[in-house]
């Protein structure tokens, strides 16, 4: 059938975004926690439990390579915690996969990585919700939270994924994650995690948040050392300057979004609902103008999932189309135990697939009932981190010329495939 769909040309664009100042990251982390005195409570010879998640951070390795040093120098002694929830299907061993896949090993960051999932109730929110948190955490004589601020995938407001979110979700492990989400349910995402983060900040040997900003170039645009007793409000700050340099879609209205790849490390969903609209509690696939959603996107394809995400392929299930081969890298387990613990089944149903990028664009073009496919509105992306340079339909020829930001890179052209009838990088 895929021979008979005619597909629409496509030619590149890049959207200019405003490049932040290059950071010296040793130096911008030491004069960080020089500057907030963060050392102050830090006595020689301290066990200092470096909490690290499961995101794809630009930087990461030499950020947490910064603070490590840091510690060393003032005599601590740091080690590396897990702090991931149920990602890596929950067990150390996936945990500690999930670092590596970061570049951080023991070998590479000297000092040991601590990745029990135990876990000890340390008290209750004010709502009557269960606080757990890691036993290595809780034990050690302080934690340092390493995490990136940026807006939340499940859940829009005056809080985001950040340092907040990670002494909830992160040093909860799977049990505190499961008892945050479950209480989610009833009271709300942003009061909940705010209501149990402050139980552990009040409980817990916290010492401060190491915070991290990145601009739409996926760049670290920011690194901010926060006190505990300044976290919750100085986030709030940081979430406002992340969703400023958040990179959106140059398009509202798109018929078809090719994702080239999804994965843990692009986004905790997998690919951010921030920049397709559809969100992990459901959305709508109807073509008529009852549909709602912005960016209003009628069909998404996803073609395939990053190496990073060790088969974790939640937020397939906001794809209407992908491909058999990525079907076939899932790691199930690991996918449900991810979706099950978030309370977020959507995202990991898995959609209609086909054993070619071809028949899976044919497909999908046939899906939207236009006239004809060839005057389609498609985009390509690499990911939704990585929306600096994409491929566009003929269709925004026109509207690309119009629109201050967008530069066009080539001329329009048919779609390339490999032998093997999927989509030339």
């Amino acid at each position: 059938m895929s021979a008979l769909i005619p597909f629409p040309r496509m030619f590149a664009v890049r959207q200019k975004f405003p490049p932040s100042p290059p950071l010296d990251i040793p130096a911008t982390v030491q004069r960080e926690f020089k500057l907030q005195n963060a050392l102050s409570r830090i006595k020689s010879g301290a066990q200092i439990a470096v909490a690290v998640g499961s995101r794809g951070i630009t930087n990461i390795k030499s950020i947490v390579l910064a603070v490590l040093d840091i510690l060393k120098a003032a005599g601590a002694k740091p080690f590396i915690l897990p702090a991931m929830g149920s990602h890596g299907g929950a067990t150390p061993e996936g945990q500690i996969g999930v670092l590596a896949s970061y570049g951080l090993t023991e070998q590479s960051m000297g000092v040991p990585i601590r990745a029990s999932m135990e876990v000890e109730r340390i008290g209750v929110s004010a709502d009557g919700v269960d606080v757990f948190c890691s036993v290595e955490a809780q034990r050690s004589d302080g934690i340092v939270i390493v995490n990136r601020v940026k807006p939340h995938t499940d859940f829009q407001g005056t809080l985001g994924s950040g340092v907040l979110k990670m002494c909830v979700i992160g040093l909860g492990k799977r049990a505190g994650a499961a008892a945050c989400h479950a209480a989610a349910t009833r009271l709300g995402y942003e009061h909940t995690l705010r209501s149990i983060a402050r139980v552990v900040l009040r409980t817990a040997p916290i010492v401060c948040g190491v915070a991290i900003v990145e601009n739409q170039f996926h760049d670290t645009a920011r690194i901010a050392v926060l006190n505990r007793d300044e976290i919750e409000e100085r986030e709030k700050e940081l979430l406002e300057e992340a969703q400023r340099l958040m990179p959106r879609l140059p398009f509202d209205d798109i018929d078809l979004l090719i994702v080239d790849r999804i994965g843990k490390n692009i986004s905790g969903a997998g690919m951010d609902p921030n920049v397709t609209g559809r969100w992990v509690h459901g959305y709508s696939s109807s073509l008529g103008p009852d549909n709602q959603a912005s960016p209003l996107i009628r069909r998404i394809f996803v073609r395939d999932l990053t190496p990073e995400t060790h088969g974790n392929a939640i937020g397939i299930g906001f794809a209407d189309i992908t491909t058999t081969r990525l079907v076939s890298a899932m790691d199930k387990q690991v996918t449900y135990i991810n979706a099950l613990t978030s309370l977020t089944p959507n995202g990991a149903k898995i959609p209609i697939h086909f054993d070619t990028d071809r028949e899976a664009i044919a497909q999908g073009l046939a899906s939207l009932a236009l006239p004809d496919p060839r005057q389609a509105k498609v985009v390509r992306i690499a990911d939704t981190l990585s929306l600096v340079n994409l491929e566009v339909s003929e269709a925004y020829a026109s509207l690309v010329k119009q629109r201050g930001g967008l530069e066009v890179l080539g001329d329009p052209r048919e779609m390339r495939f490999d032998t093997m009838e999927n989509l030339a990088p």
